[in-house]
Protein backbone atom coordinates (compact mmCIF):
# COMPACT_ATOMS: atom_id res chain seq x y z
CA UNK A 1 0.00 0.00 0.00
CA UNK A 2 1.00 3.43 -0.93
CA UNK A 3 -0.07 6.68 0.67
CA UNK A 4 -0.48 10.04 -1.73
CA UNK A 5 -0.11 13.31 -0.52
CA UNK A 6 -1.59 15.98 -2.73
CA UNK A 7 -1.80 19.54 -0.91
CA UNK A 8 -3.36 22.06 -2.88
CA UNK A 9 -4.12 25.97 -1.88
CA UNK A 10 -7.63 25.30 -0.29
CA UNK A 11 -7.21 21.59 0.79
CA UNK A 12 -5.02 18.56 1.34
CA UNK A 13 -5.58 14.99 0.00
CA UNK A 14 -5.13 11.57 1.30
CA UNK A 15 -5.32 8.83 -1.06
CA UNK A 16 -4.45 5.07 -0.90
CA UNK A 17 -3.29 3.25 -3.24
CA UNK A 18 -2.92 -0.46 -4.01
CA UNK A 19 -0.61 -0.81 -6.96
CA UNK A 20 -1.93 1.75 -9.19
CA UNK A 21 -5.56 1.90 -8.10
CA UNK A 22 -6.80 4.01 -5.48
CA UNK A 23 -8.84 2.47 -3.13
CA UNK A 24 -9.86 5.95 -0.68
CA UNK A 25 -9.75 9.30 -0.43
CA UNK A 26 -9.94 11.73 1.76
CA UNK A 27 -9.60 15.80 2.43
CA UNK A 28 -7.75 17.39 5.43
CA UNK A 29 -6.39 20.75 6.27
CA UNK A 30 -3.86 21.96 3.53
CA UNK A 31 -2.15 23.38 6.64
CA UNK A 32 -1.81 21.16 9.61
CA UNK A 33 -2.57 17.56 7.56
CA UNK A 34 -4.59 16.70 10.74
CA UNK A 35 -6.09 13.72 9.39
CA UNK A 36 -2.80 11.90 8.62
CA UNK A 37 -2.37 10.22 12.07
CA UNK A 38 -5.66 8.49 11.56
CA UNK A 39 -5.62 7.59 7.92
CA UNK A 40 -2.29 6.25 8.48
CA UNK A 41 -3.08 3.80 10.88
CA UNK A 42 -5.89 2.56 9.05
CA UNK A 43 -3.72 0.92 6.00
CA UNK A 44 -0.23 -1.03 5.80
CA UNK A 45 1.40 1.50 3.96
CA UNK A 46 4.96 0.43 2.37
CA UNK A 47 5.88 4.13 1.49
CA UNK A 48 4.35 7.57 0.56
CA UNK A 49 4.69 10.74 -1.59
CA UNK A 50 4.18 14.27 -0.79
CA UNK A 51 3.72 17.00 -3.53
CA UNK A 52 2.72 20.40 -2.18
CA UNK A 53 1.71 23.97 -4.26
CA UNK A 54 2.17 25.65 -0.99
CA UNK A 55 5.42 24.19 1.00
CA UNK A 56 5.63 22.21 3.95
CA UNK A 57 4.94 24.06 7.01
CA UNK A 58 7.54 22.83 9.87
CA UNK A 59 4.87 20.73 12.12
CA UNK A 60 4.09 19.18 8.89
CA UNK A 61 7.37 18.04 7.92
CA UNK A 62 8.27 16.72 11.38
CA UNK A 63 4.46 14.49 11.06
CA UNK A 64 5.76 13.51 8.23
CA UNK A 65 9.01 12.67 9.44
CA UNK A 66 7.26 10.80 12.66
CA UNK A 67 5.50 8.17 10.24
CA UNK A 68 6.89 4.67 10.40
CA UNK A 69 7.41 4.65 7.26
CA UNK A 70 9.62 6.53 4.17
CA UNK A 71 7.47 9.69 2.32
CA UNK A 72 9.34 11.12 -0.68
CA UNK A 73 9.40 14.64 -0.94
CA UNK A 74 8.45 15.90 -4.72
CA UNK A 75 10.12 18.28 -5.73
CA UNK A 76 11.76 19.91 -8.91
CA UNK A 77 14.75 17.83 -8.59
CA UNK A 78 12.93 14.11 -8.24
CA UNK A 79 13.35 12.18 -11.73
CA UNK A 80 9.91 11.96 -13.04
CA UNK A 81 9.49 9.45 -16.11
CA UNK A 82 8.19 12.53 -18.24
CA UNK A 83 10.40 15.09 -20.85
CA UNK A 84 10.04 18.16 -18.61
CA UNK A 85 10.01 21.03 -21.24
CA UNK A 86 8.86 23.75 -18.91
CA UNK A 87 11.36 27.08 -18.55
CA UNK A 88 11.36 28.09 -14.85
CA UNK A 89 10.44 24.49 -13.55
CA UNK A 90 11.39 25.25 -9.88
CA UNK A 91 7.79 27.91 -10.04
CA UNK A 92 5.93 24.72 -11.37
CA UNK A 93 3.42 23.81 -9.67
CA UNK A 94 3.39 19.66 -8.21
CA UNK A 95 0.25 19.08 -9.41
CA UNK A 96 0.41 20.53 -13.02
CA UNK A 97 3.51 18.33 -13.65
CA UNK A 98 1.98 15.29 -11.52
CA UNK A 99 -1.36 15.88 -13.49
CA UNK A 100 0.46 15.63 -16.62
CA UNK A 101 2.76 12.40 -15.31
CA UNK A 102 -1.08 11.14 -14.37
CA UNK A 103 -2.77 11.70 -18.40
CA UNK A 104 0.15 10.24 -19.83
CA UNK A 105 -0.21 6.92 -17.93
CA UNK A 106 -3.77 6.35 -18.45
CA UNK A 107 -3.31 7.34 -22.47
CA UNK A 108 0.19 6.75 -23.42
CA UNK A 109 1.48 7.57 -26.97
CA UNK A 110 -1.49 10.31 -26.95
CA UNK A 111 -1.39 14.36 -26.81
CA UNK A 112 -3.00 15.54 -23.99
CA UNK A 113 -5.00 18.44 -22.26
CA UNK A 114 -5.25 18.65 -18.94
CA UNK A 115 -7.44 21.14 -17.47
CA UNK A 116 -7.69 21.61 -13.52
CA UNK A 117 -10.77 22.86 -12.90
CA UNK A 118 -9.92 23.85 -8.90
CA UNK A 119 -8.79 27.11 -6.82
CA UNK A 120 -7.36 28.71 -10.10
CA UNK A 121 -7.97 26.64 -13.44
CA UNK A 122 -4.99 25.48 -15.23
CA UNK A 123 -4.36 23.96 -18.70
CA UNK A 124 -1.27 21.65 -19.14
CA UNK A 125 0.02 20.02 -22.41
CA UNK A 126 1.99 16.57 -22.98
CA UNK A 127 2.24 15.55 -25.96
CA UNK A 128 2.55 11.66 -27.35
CA UNK A 129 6.11 11.68 -27.14
CA UNK A 130 5.90 12.16 -23.09
CA UNK A 131 6.81 16.05 -23.32
CA UNK A 132 5.60 18.68 -21.36
CA UNK A 133 5.03 21.73 -22.32
CA UNK A 134 3.22 23.91 -19.70
CA UNK A 135 0.08 25.27 -20.50
CA UNK A 136 -2.11 28.70 -18.62
CA UNK A 137 -3.16 29.76 -15.22
CA UNK A 138 -6.64 31.36 -14.96
CA UNK A 139 -8.67 31.69 -11.56
CA UNK A 140 -10.78 29.34 -10.82
CA UNK A 141 -14.67 29.93 -9.90
CA UNK A 142 -15.02 30.95 -6.68
CA UNK A 143 -11.98 33.34 -7.38
CA UNK A 144 -14.20 34.99 -9.78
CA UNK A 145 -16.65 35.10 -7.40
CA UNK A 146 -15.31 36.83 -4.77
CA UNK A 147 -13.33 39.23 -7.48
CA UNK A 148 -16.29 40.51 -8.51
CA UNK A 149 -17.71 41.27 -5.28
CA UNK A 150 -14.27 42.27 -3.47
CA UNK A 151 -12.97 44.60 -6.22
CA UNK A 152 -16.80 46.49 -6.80
CA UNK A 153 -18.74 48.68 -4.84
CA UNK A 154 -22.10 47.26 -5.14
CA UNK A 155 -21.81 43.97 -6.56
CA UNK A 156 -23.01 41.04 -4.25
CA UNK A 157 -20.79 37.62 -3.18
CA UNK A 158 -23.06 35.47 -5.59
CA UNK A 159 -23.20 31.51 -4.82
CA UNK A 160 -21.95 28.96 -7.81
CA UNK A 161 -25.31 26.89 -7.08
CA UNK A 162 -28.43 28.42 -8.75
CA UNK A 163 -29.53 29.35 -12.11
CA UNK A 164 -27.43 30.15 -15.37
CA UNK A 165 -29.49 31.70 -17.97
CA UNK A 166 -27.97 32.36 -21.16
CA UNK A 167 -29.23 36.35 -20.21
CA UNK A 168 -28.57 37.18 -16.73
CA UNK A 169 -32.24 38.52 -15.85
CA UNK A 170 -30.93 40.40 -12.75
CA UNK A 171 -27.55 41.01 -10.70
CA UNK A 172 -27.20 37.54 -9.78
CA UNK A 173 -27.98 35.40 -12.00
CA UNK A 174 -25.76 38.06 -14.44
CA UNK A 175 -22.91 37.49 -12.11
CA UNK A 176 -23.34 33.68 -12.14
CA UNK A 177 -24.20 32.91 -15.48
CA UNK A 178 -20.78 36.02 -16.23
CA UNK A 179 -18.41 33.60 -14.60
CA UNK A 180 -19.79 29.85 -15.08
CA UNK A 181 -20.54 30.22 -18.97
CA UNK A 182 -17.42 32.34 -19.05
CA UNK A 183 -16.07 29.66 -17.61
CA UNK A 184 -17.24 27.33 -20.06
CA UNK A 185 -16.31 29.18 -23.42
CA UNK A 186 -13.04 29.33 -21.67
CA UNK A 187 -12.55 26.23 -21.29
CA UNK A 188 -13.97 25.15 -24.94
CA UNK A 189 -11.84 27.61 -26.65
CA UNK A 190 -8.59 25.92 -25.10
CA UNK A 191 -9.80 22.71 -26.57
CA UNK A 192 -10.40 24.12 -30.14
CA UNK A 193 -7.30 25.69 -30.33
CA UNK A 194 -5.26 23.06 -28.76
CA UNK A 195 -7.25 20.51 -30.99
CA UNK A 196 -5.67 23.15 -33.86
CA UNK A 197 -2.50 21.93 -33.19
CA UNK A 198 -2.98 18.24 -32.14
CA UNK A 199 -5.94 16.89 -33.97
CA UNK A 200 -5.80 13.59 -32.12
CA UNK A 201 -5.95 15.80 -28.73
CA UNK A 202 -7.06 13.84 -26.08
CA UNK A 203 -8.59 16.28 -22.85
CA UNK A 204 -8.78 15.28 -19.27
CA UNK A 205 -10.59 17.25 -16.86
CA UNK A 206 -10.56 17.02 -13.13
CA UNK A 207 -10.52 19.36 -10.09
CA UNK A 208 -13.77 20.09 -7.56
CA UNK A 209 -16.17 22.74 -9.82
CA UNK A 210 -18.17 21.36 -11.77
CA UNK A 211 -19.05 22.96 -15.58
CA UNK A 212 -21.83 21.35 -17.80
CA UNK A 213 -21.03 21.43 -20.94
CA UNK A 214 -22.73 20.84 -24.35
CA UNK A 215 -23.16 17.44 -25.21
CA UNK A 216 -20.61 17.72 -27.84
CA UNK A 217 -18.01 19.27 -25.98
CA UNK A 218 -19.14 16.55 -22.72
CA UNK A 219 -18.44 13.39 -24.64
CA UNK A 220 -14.64 14.06 -25.94
CA UNK A 221 -13.75 14.77 -22.50
CA UNK A 222 -12.33 12.21 -19.60
CA UNK A 223 -13.20 13.20 -16.21
CA UNK A 224 -10.53 11.50 -13.67
CA UNK A 225 -10.35 13.35 -10.10
CA UNK A 226 -7.38 10.82 -9.29
CA UNK A 227 -5.27 12.33 -12.30
CA UNK A 228 -2.76 14.13 -9.78
CA UNK A 229 -3.19 11.72 -7.15
CA UNK A 230 -1.85 8.94 -10.14
CA UNK A 231 0.97 11.01 -11.46
CA UNK A 232 2.49 11.52 -7.87
CA UNK A 233 1.60 7.59 -7.41
CA UNK A 234 3.71 6.86 -10.70
CA UNK A 235 6.15 9.12 -9.44
CA UNK A 236 6.90 7.52 -6.72
CA UNK A 237 6.73 4.06 -8.22
CA UNK A 238 9.36 5.72 -10.65
CA UNK A 239 11.87 6.77 -7.52
CA UNK A 240 11.25 3.74 -5.15
CA UNK A 241 14.56 2.23 -4.97
CA UNK A 242 15.42 6.02 -3.68
CA UNK A 243 13.40 6.27 -0.77
CA UNK A 244 14.70 3.09 0.99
Amino acid sequence: MKLIIDIGNTVAKLVAFEGEDPIEEIKTSNETLAALPAFASKYHFDCGIVGSVIGIPDTVEEMLTSMPFPILRFTPDTPIPICNKYKSPYTLGSDRLAAAVGASILKPGKDILIIDAGTCITYDVIDAKKNYWGGNIAPGMQMRLHALHEHTVRLPLVQAEGEVPGLGYNTETAIRSGVLRGMKYEIEGYIKSMRAKYPNLLVFLTGGDKINFDTNIKNSIFADKFIVSRGLNKILDYNYDKIW
